[in-house]
């Protein structure tokens, strides 16, 4: 659900996408790189694609570029199709930061920073206010904290195994419902496209 012309001038444009730019131009072998170049790179590379996509997903932007579909504007015969493809984006949109690798995600990136910090304290402790007396029974907290952050990065990580495949097959459903439609007349999918974002600065 990509508006094709807006991803092209995100990445040539917008600083946010510079890595992704940077991956284009080395394909390319030179620093300018035209449309229709980035377009053939983007058929060719789908790696350089997905990095697009986690981009948005990593800084809270929508891969969906498309508006829910006006109903007031439809034939009565469509409307309960194109509610349930709203509905569909909706969830989409709750879903899409589970589209992520996990190994990448910001939960991952906490349940670290959470242990270092336990590491840390449990050497305050043992240190600075001489406690290593008790260093056997302060060590067995850390053992556990790490059994703990283990167990719950790996629920975690089904958490987001269970939501990106709810999420693929939402975007394969919807994608059939939104081509039906047009295909009927009731929408145009062009008409639909959010041409660029509020959030770029």
């Amino acid at each position: 659900m990509l508006n094709k012309e807006r991803m092209i001038n995100e990445i040539l444009h917008i600083g946010l996408y510079d890595l992704v730019l940077q991956d284009v131009q080395k394909s390319v072998g030179k620093e300018q790189v035209s449309k229709e170049e980035l377009e053939e790179v983007l058929k060719n590379e789908p790696q350089i694609l997905r990095d697009y996509m986690q981009t948005n997903v990593e800084y809270n932007l929508s891969n969906i570029h498309l508006n829910n579909i006006d109903i007031a504007t439809l034939e009565t015969s469509a409307k309960d199709r194109a509610k349930k493809i709203n509905q569909n984006l909706d969830t989409m949109r709750e879903l899409e930061k589970y589209t992520l690798d996990f190994e990448q995600s910001s939960t991952l990136v906490l349940i670290f920073s959470l242990e270092f910090f336990i590491l840390f304290s449990v050497q305050y402790f043992i240190v600075l206010l001489d406690l290593g007396k008790w260093q056997w029974w302060i060590y067995a907290f850390f053992s556990l904290s790490i059994v703990g952050a283990w167990w719950y990065a790996k629920k975690e990580e089904k958490k987001y195994k269970i939501n990106s495949a709810k999420y693929h097959k939402l975007y394969d459903e919807t994608i059939k419902e939104i081509e039906a439609l047009e295909k009927e007349g009731h929408i145009k999918k062009k008409e639909l496209y959010i041409e660029e974002s509020d959030e770029h600065i």
